[in-house]
């Protein structure tokens, strides 16, 4: 077999590929399957006369992504106000006043979707404001452990443009979705959780940032991300079942348009006693498993605590507390593999050696 023969039969192996794949797609609307059934006798054409152009990859390449979209498949919510305390309990100490809000805003869901009304089509946006470290990423995912759903998260910090959000016409080489069409793909269902986090950071440049906050608003509006138009897809998707959180560090940025759509929580910081807690019963045993270690294998006297929390000064939140603690555990795991120590106990002698220069 001739080298151009082995192309061509590859080239037809593949179509049959993509043939399958629009098929099977379950909820694909039936006028972007026939589009793409065109573009794939396009293809077929494009083989049989030994072509291998650029349009090739590029069409062939759009029928993977498009077919890739979760246009039907969701998770069942679990809408329980006992599990959604339990959850937030489970992962965050104090924080009552948050958790109170939140418990407030799942009420409300629970009402609409029991009386038979479009639950997060009524709901406003969560935003959550808070200083860095103080839990806002952890709490969205505790929500979306909650209510069974799928969570993936946005960083929506220095976007250079809102092509990066609405993606680039599949006209341009190398063009792809953007970063909300991105996200569904990742989670595999219509009805994921979305974290668009540190939403003030989206761009530095005054003109961009009032671009970015229009295009935000479309997404987030349940009146307009019915029918959300990505450039690269070319083809309305429905987001209404999407359920978005926002987070931000502060609200300057943000336009009013947008504000006005959201039900905003503003995180405390937490106090040196919260912390302390945090630190002992939540932070350092899954630091501890992360590290390789055992529990008995690095032990803290109780009296030490407010020394590691504060060792370089106050943080608001609990990434340096949780970086010190990593450190900690790795000099540790260091003198196990070395054979220096069996397990060690961290006392009042030894701790300035075990705290990160």
């Amino acid at each position: 077999m001739s080298e151009k023969e082995g192309k061509k039969d590859f080239l037809f192996e593949e179509l049959k590929t993509l043939t399958a794949k629009v098929d099977e797609t379950k909820g694909i609307p039936e006028d972007l399957a026939d589009r793409l059934r065109q573009m794939i006798q396009r293809l077929d054409r494009m083989a049989n006369l030994g072509h291998y152009a650029t349009e090739y990859d590029t069409l062939a390449r759009y029928i993977g992504i498009v077919t890739s979209i979760p246009w039907a498949a969701k998770t069942e919510d679990r809408l329980n106000l006992a599990v959604t305390k339990q959850v937030l309990d489970q992962h965050h100490y104090g924080l009552e006043y948050v958790k109170e809000r939140i418990l407030e805003y799942m009420s409300s869901l629970i009402l609409l979707k029991q009386r038979q009304k479009d639950a997060l089509g009524r709901a406003p946006i969560l935003l959550m404001v808070g200083l860095q470290g103080v839990g806002k990423t952890t709490l969205a995912i505790s929500i979306a452990e909650a209510m069974q759903r799928k969570f993936v998260r946005i960083a929506m910090g220095g976007i250079g443009s809102t092509l990066e959000i609405r993606g680039r016409s599949k006209a341009f080489p190398e063009s792809e979705p953007g970063l909300v069409i991105k996200a569904l793909i990742s989670s595999g269902v219509k009805n994921p959780v979305i974290l668009l986090d540190e939403i003030e950071k989206a761009s530095g440049e005054k003109g961009l940032q009032s671009d970015i906050m229009a295009v935000l608003l479309e997404i987030l509006d349940p009146a307009q991300n019915v029918a959300f138009r990505d450039h690269y897809i070319d083809f309305p998707v429905d987001l209404s079942d999407v359920m978005f959180i926002c987070s931000a560090n502060n609200l300057g940025p943000l336009s009013t348009a947008l504000l006005d759509r959201m039900e905003i929580i503003k995180m405390p910081s937490y106090s040196d006693t919260e912390k302390m807690i945090i630190a002992r019963d939540y932070v350092f045993p899954k630091v501890i498993e992360n590290s390789g270690l055992k529990p008995e294998e690095i032990v803290i006297d109780p009296n030490l605590w407010p020394g590691i929390i504060r060792p370089f000064g106050y943080d608001s939140g609990i990434r340096s507390l949780t970086r010190t603690l990593e450190s900690m555990c790795r000099k540790v795991a260091k003198e196990i593999v070395e054979g220096k120590a069996e397990k060690v106990f961290i006392n009042a002698d030894n701790l300035k050696y075990y705290l990160p220069k």
